[in-house]
């Protein structure tokens, strides 16, 4: 359940985020990581590392606006920022002690989407059954 749940919470979101339309759903993301990126400054874990670490999703996030690819480049630094919190013993959510450990199994899965253009989901897998049943019509007019 330590690894399902964040990859179920990273597939959701995914699924949540295809309801917004193109272009404003690769803004919206830019936004929402840009924001994750700046989730462990009052920490100061890190000292200033927190502030460079903020900076880079933020110069991420920024480029995030014109390309899917930089939105999941931030997610995987976040990640990896999760990580560290997580060996460090400081979690992003002081009161859930696995909530760093949670954050970097779920980035990585809203990664993968970003990094494949976020495309919408249920359009996505929608077209997978429409492409089986036009097999499945061809094969039989083939009878």
């Amino acid at each position: 359940m330590d690894i399902l749940a964040p990859v179920l919470i990273g597939v959701f979101y995914a699924v949540v985020m295809s309801l917004i339309r193109e272009p404003s759903r690769r803004r919206f993301n830019a936004i929402m990581v840009a924001g994750a990126g700046a989730a462990y400054l009052s920490s100061g874990t890190f000292g200033p590392w927190e502030f460079v670490f903020t900076a880079a999703v933020t110069y991420c996030a920024y480029r995030g606006l014109g390309s899917w690819t930089w939105i999941g480049v931030a997610w995987l630094l976040h990640a990896g920022w999760d990580v560290l919190h997580h060996l460090r013993g400081a979690p992003i959510i002081p009161a859930f002690a696995h909530s760093s450990s949670g954050c970097a199994i779920c980035d990585p899965v809203i990664a993968l989407w970003c990094l494949r253009g976020g495309p919408s989901l249920p359009a996505l897998i929608g077209s997978w059954f429409s492409r089986r049943r036009d097999r499945g019509l061809r094969t039989a007019s083939h009878r």
